[in-house]
């Protein structure tokens, strides 16, 4: 197979990725998704593995977070499976909200380098346009270069490094916050 050969099945991979907002009723497949995350990149995320499924009632609380008018939650699925997620987090406050957060961004291995994080990404972006939104910003693990050039990749620029940011055991990890600017 030649590298123009490639293109042409990553373009259709591409293709067969169904993006959409996640409703109460795929919370079951979020969680799965969610604890995955926790387990293959424990040092993405805020949350740990224990943390998550040490909360009392998961279900439901999954079920209310897809619910929350203010977090939509986007899933990409590749034929019914559930492969990737990111979340578009708005400000409530008068003062804040032109700007929206972009969290617990994931696309499970084996299905990265396929399209589906800037997939999940463009939606994103795209809907916060329509809500109007001015700015979008999010953080990651300073050392996630593959993240970090697919935020870029969208237009996101580091905005600053916080130090120590996150911290287990005795380890510690520091974010980039970055920002793109929707006007």
């Amino acid at each position: 197979m030649q590298a123009s050969d490639l293109s042409v099945v990553e373009a259709k991979d591409v293709l067969a990725v169904k993006i959409r907002l996640l409703t109460p009723r795929d919370a079951k497949k979020y969680i799965q998704l969610r604890l995955e995350s926790l387990q293959k990149d424990p040092t993405a995320f805020a949350m740990t593995y224990e943390d998550e499924i040490g909360k009392e009632n998961l279900t439901g609380q999954m079920k209310k977070k897809l619910s929350n008018p203010h977090a939509l939650t986007f899933g990409a699925f590749k034929k019914r499976e559930l492969v990737g997620v990111v979340t578009l987090h708005r400000e409530s406050a008068s003062k804040l909200r032109h700007k929206a957060h972009v969290l617990a961004m994931y696309v499970s291995p084996e299905h990265r380098k396929e399209g589906v994080g800037f997939a999940l990404l463009s939606r994103l972006i795209e809907v916060a346009h329509t809500l109007q939104l001015e700015q979008l910003q999010l953080s990651v693990v300073a050392t996630n270069d593959s993240a970090k050039a697919l935020y870029e990749t969208h237009g996101f620029e580091v905005m600053g490094i916080e130090r120590r940011a996150l911290k287990k055991e005795d380890e510690y990890w520091d974010e980039a916050h970055m920002v793109k600017f929707l006007t």
